[in-house]
Formats: structure tokens, sequence, C-alpha cells
């Protein structure tokens, strides 16, 4: 008897947080940041189109040309198996576009973030209060 109300109250105490944690998830979903990163994800999914085809379409034949290296080739190993070297390495020279891209749109990003904070920092006004505030500590330094 002893385990059944026991249990009977681990339930009510379980009933009660489901309804906290799906309001905790409605908020985290309809929160700016999370409709940001959504957009960047969809947004990156595109952009990653067009690395590929700047790889696959300009990059590649510019290296088949100059080098006279293929880019899109293979090494057949044993068994008749064939490691497609000419793919990882177009897909490096895929990320190594896209980080740069992302690095240069973050740096641009945090200038524009910085910019806005020192412009802020720049609207404060100091209250009377504050300027005597000082004054009263760089005569206590002094002091010292």
């Amino acid at each position: 008897m002893a385990k059944k109300k026991d249990l009977k109250k681990k339930i009510k105490k379980v009933k009660g947080k489901g309804k906290g944690f799906i309001s905790e998830f409605k908020a985290f979903i309809l929160r700016g940041n999370v409709m940001d990163m959504a957009i960047g994800v969809i947004i990156g999914g595109a952009f990653q189109a067009i690395v590929t085809a700047l790889t696959t379409d300009f990059i590649n034949p510019l290296i088949n040309g100059i080098g006279g290296a293929k880019v899109g080739g293979t090494f057949k190993i044993y068994g008749g198996q064939v490691i497609r070297y000419g793919d990882f390495i177009t897909a490096v020279i895929n990320f190594l576009i896209m980080a740069f891209v992302l690095f240069i749109l973050l740096k641009i990003v945090n200038n524009i973030l910085n910019a806005n904070k020192k412009e802020e920092k720049e609207e404060v006004v100091k209250t009377d209060e504050a300027i005597l505030l000082e004054e009263i500590r760089d005569l206590l330094k002094k002091k010292k």
C-alpha cells in the first residue's frame, strides 16, 4: 500500500511539470534567435549550392588547365574499389571557401555591432553626481 501511495505522489509531481516544459519549449521556439538561426541554415544551404557550383564548374577546370592534373581523379585499389581523391579535394575546397566567406561575414557583423556599441557609449551623459564622485575618487587616490 505504501508503494502505491508513493507512486501516486510521484505521478502528481510529474503531471504538473509537463506544462512548464511545453511552455518553455514554445517560448524557445518563438524566440527571435531560433528563427534567425533557421533562416541562416536555409540561406547557408542555398549558398552551399553556389559554392559547390563555383568549385565544380570554375575552380576545378582552372586547376585542370593550369596544373594538368584532374581534380576529379580516382585511384584504384584492390577488389575493384576506387578512392575518389578528386571528390575529397573538391570537398576541402568547398569547405575552405565556405569558411572564408563565413569569416568575412562574421567580421562585418562584429564591426557593425562594435560601431553601435561605441555610439551607445558616447551617448552616455554623466550626471552631476557621477562627476562629483569621480572627483572624490581622484582626490582619495592622490592622498594615498
